[in-house]
């Protein structure tokens, strides 16, 4: 009989179809990831067949500050258990563990026991990553549709949309989150929030919990008040970085991040942190959507309304309304708060207000933002002014008086968008928000919020008897157009107006970039009549002062004689940008060389210089750049070509931006079918 001590214990942790059963095997195919509340297997080996007449006991060791011990028992019913089966030399285990359990990487020890219970032998520590699953019943996050999962899971390919609420764009976003060892960096990311630094212990139990995880993933996805990933710009020079307008996915971000020893990547704004939070949630297992909401306010004073003074720009903190802001979703219970509140839970990344000392925003259910119940937490307050504030117009008095001009209780929070789960096509959300404009269950939902209905500013009658309207095309960048301004006159009097149009260039957020035109006339409008005024903006004026996400902002204000209040009309002019054109040009397999080309033609007026093609796809390539070494002339099409071997199976994106001196973050976007190839084995009679 063999000395105890000479024992050899193997153990095989069947990544392959462990991994594949927990839905991770895109991940790795290599290294354990499972899922909690679904059991995996592991198989024992020894030469010796006097092992398996000895006791097996498991231990589990999570953390590495404050680590914690887990018996795995035999027992049915406790929180982490085991069962056994034996086959000659190998012995099958089969793990189950608690729908609750802390999610993160996780050693394993195999432990071989004496019937005293002293340990005879054990194995080295075995890592294996436990994350949450969404598709069990019994654990916080599940989620009872597989079509969602598909897409809230397991879809890498994102569409962000942008623009303004009439003018929506879409860019496409690589979130990558099956990419090689984003997990790692997914976990390494909550290793370093400023909770887990502080009180290691607290942050390891409470890991658990998606609403503790979720809200962590919102703070350490920007880099303010800790070594988060993301160091937020609103507006260039983007020094020593990447403009936000560049990025095309999350990977490079997350991986530069993490090789960099954690300091932080510059530049992100409101879709970049809201794409590597989605990234990062779905890697963790919580389903998650990437949310825009057009006209998005930001309530500094709490008090519901943005409020507007005309032509007053200070260094102080203001409200404000971006052209659209975005956020993520992720799907959750919430044993928190009372019934009613599980569901979508509103986290919003990108740095605003800070909440309970830190910036981060959220988790926030959807169903009580709806509902105006704005004592839940978190945040909700803050979420509702995004998608319900008003927006209020004053002007100073010569007398240094304010005045109200106008009340706009419809244009915050249109069009709140996400990516369908049938395609690439938009899917509106904004009924899941709030109710109706208009209706008495919105104006209850307001009682209840605490939100007092504005009156309209008191003046003269005769002022709703003209009409101020602005109208444009959708201009291209590079392109001279025209915007005009009518005033329209429907009352029985010719009337007097004093027009003052102002052109200027802002961010998405609404930062002032500077002033392109403006123009003053005294007009007269006849009775029931409209006066046109025409402004032409030249592409060599605007682009002087054009913002990099190439908004043009134009405000009228109409001041009629013989009326007390002004009339005001704001319009926001998103200029198109052209299009990359990218051709695969033949079949593609994996594991096989492909290429594709890659084309823009130059619309300005203007030659293009220092050019380059940033190219990047899940499972293609990573992040590529190609360079065009000479002036591209206008009109020109230039031409470049990309070699690229892809390392998994199935729809993939390639994904391009193109930049330039005077042309930046022009974007394309191909589908990319990678097959695998069919071996044809042929059966000869009689062969081998």
């Amino acid at each position: 009989m063999a000395h105890l001590d000479s024992f050899i214990i193997n153990v095989d942790l069947r990544s392959h179809e462990n991994n594949s059963a927990h839905r991770t095997r895109e991940m790795d195919r290599d290294r354990l990831i499972v899922r909690r509340g679904q059991p995996f297997s592991i198989t024992v080996h020894s030469p010796d067949s006097q092992l398996f007449q000895q006791q097996l006991e498991l231990m589990l060791h999570v953390g590495r500050r404050n680590e914690v011990k887990i018996r795995v028992q035999k027992e049915f019913g406790k929180k982490w258990w085991f069962s056994q089966m034996r086959a000659q030399n190998e012995m099958l285990l089969t793990v189950h563990s608690p729908a609750d359990a802390i999610v993160g990487r996780y050693r394993l020890t195999v432990l071989l026991m004496s019937a005293d219970g002293s340990i005879i032998k054990k194995t080295g520590e075995i890592s294996f990553h436990l994350l949450f699953n969404p598709w069990c019943r019994d654990d916080v996050v599940y989620l009872p549709d597989e079509r969602l999962l598909q897409e809230y899971i397991m879809n890498e390919n994102g569409l962000i949309y942008k623009g303004s609420w009439n003018y929506i764009t879409v860019q496409h976003w690589n979130f990558g989150q099956f990419e090689d060892y984003v997990v790692d960096i997914c976990f390494q990311l909550l290793d370093n929030s400023n909770k887990a630094l502080s009180d290691p212990k607290e942050d390891l139990e409470r890991r658990s919990d998606p609403v503790y995880v979720s809200r962590m993933v919102s703070a350490m996805v920007n880099s303010n008040d800790d070594i988060g990933v993301l160091y937020g710009s609103w507006s260039p020079p983007y020094h020593n970085g990447v403009p936000p307008g560049r990025w095309t996915g999350s990977v490079p971000i997350l991986r530069q991040w993490s090789r960099s020893g954690l300091r932080p990547v510059k530049y992100g704004q409101c879709w970049v942190f809201a794409g590597v939070a989605c990234t990062v949630l779905r890697c963790l297992g919580i389903p998650t959507r990437l949310i825009t909401n057009f006209t998005s306010a930001h309530d500094v004073d709490g008090n519901l309304s943005v409020d507007y003074v005309e032509n007053f720009y200070s260094n102080s903190k203001q409200d404000s309304t971006w052209n659209f802001h975005c956020w993520v979703e992720s799907w959750m219970k919430r044993t928190d708060l009372p019934q009613g509140n599980n569901g979508w839970q509103v986290l919003d990344p990108t740095p605003q207000e800070r909440s309970d000392g830190e910036f981060c925003c959220g988790p926030c259910p959807v169903a009580a933002i709806k509902e105006g119940n704005l004592d839940v937490k978190y945040d909700a307050r803050f979420v509702f002014a995004e998608v319900n504030a008003d927006l209020i117009y004053w002007r100073y008095l010569p007398d240094g008086r304010r005045q109200k001009i106008n009340v706009d209780e419809k244009t915050v929070g249109r069009n709140i968008s996400t990516k369908s789960v049938y395609g690439d096509v938009r899917e509106d959300l904004t009924l899941q928000y709030k109710y109706p404009e208009g209706s008495a269950k919105e104006r209850e939902v307001y009682t209840r919020a605490g939100r007092r209905i504005q009156e309209p500013s008191s003046g003269d009658p005769e002022a709703k008897q003209l009409k101020l309207i602005i109208k444009h095309s959708q201009p291209t960048f590079g392109t001279d157009f025209d915007v005009i301004v009518e005033v329209k006159n429907e009352g029985s009097e010719n009337v007097n107006v004093k027009l003052t149009m102002r052109v200027m260039a802002v961010t998405y957020n609404s930062l002032h970039q500077g002033d392109c035109q403006r123009q003053n006339s005294n007009v007269m409008v006849p009775a029931l009549q409209t006066h046109k005024e025409i402004l032409r903006l030249q592409y060599e004026n605007y682009n002087r002062c054009v913002s990099d996400q190439h908004l043009i902002r134009v405000k009228v204000l109409a001041e009629v004689e013989g009326l007390t209040l002004p009339l005001l009309s704001v319009s926001d002019i998103p200029l198109r940008m052209p299009e990359v054109r990218i051709q695969v040009l033949e079949r593609v397999f994996i594991w096989e060389q492909a290429s594709a080309d890659i084309s823009l033609t130059n619309p300005l007026p203007v030659p293009l210089n220092r050019g380059v093609f940033f190219v990047e796809g899940p499972g293609l390539l990573t992040d590529t750049r190609i360079y065009v070494t000479h002036a591209i002339a206008p009109g020109e099409k230039v031409t470049v070509h990309v070699s690229f071997t892809p390392s998994r199976a199935g729809v993939r994106k390639l994904l391009v931006d193109f930049d330039s001196d005077r042309l930046k973050d022009v974007k394309g976007d191909a589908t990319v079918v990678v097959y695998r190839r069919r071996r044809n084995v042929s059966h000869v009679p009689g062969g081998f």
